[in-house]
């Protein structure tokens, strides 16, 4: 029997799932116990493992206090840009600790120091052997 591979509106319904989950503190074991799964069904349905009904989706929606809609909005222009750029904008937010990352960058209200971090995770990407897919070409490291 042939795996099926996960439909791409799947995925990205689960990781905008994970991203509402994250944005509102809630583990995946509490969002599981709100909505009456376990976290290993939140789990599959962050991964797009698993396809949530429209009646389960809605469910998630109350337990996450967000509107239903939420996991829809915007679908054209970030599936525009996954075909663009290869990875899709929620894929990356959705990593280990990007959304932290991204909270507490959130808050910087100094434009240098902003500046100054993205091109330190950008030359920590590039020397541990990753790439930073916008400004690869243009990073020169600075001598030591």
């Amino acid at each position: 029997m042939a795996t099926r591979k996960p439909d791409p509106v799947d995925i990205e319904v689960g990781q905008r799932i994970k991203i509402q989950r994250l944005a509102a503190g809630l583990s995946q074991t509490e969002l599981g116990e709100s909505i009456g799964v376990t976290f290993q069904q939140v789990q599959k349905y962050e991964k797009g493992a698993n396809r949530v009904g429209a009646g389960r989706l809605t469910q998630i929606a109350r337990g996450l206090k967000i509107p239903v809609n939420t996991f829809f909005e915007g679908h054209d222009h970030i599936e525009k840009a996954a075909q663009q750029g290869g990875v899709s904008p929620l894929a990356l937010i959705t990593h280990p600790h990007a959304f932290r990352l991204l909270q507490a960058y959130s808050t910087l209200t100094d434009g240098e120091l902003r500046r100054s971090i993205v091109e330190l995770v950008e030359r920590v990407a590039v020397k541990t052997g990753g790439h930073t897919p916008r400004r690869e070409q243009r990073y020169t490291p600075r001598p030591s």
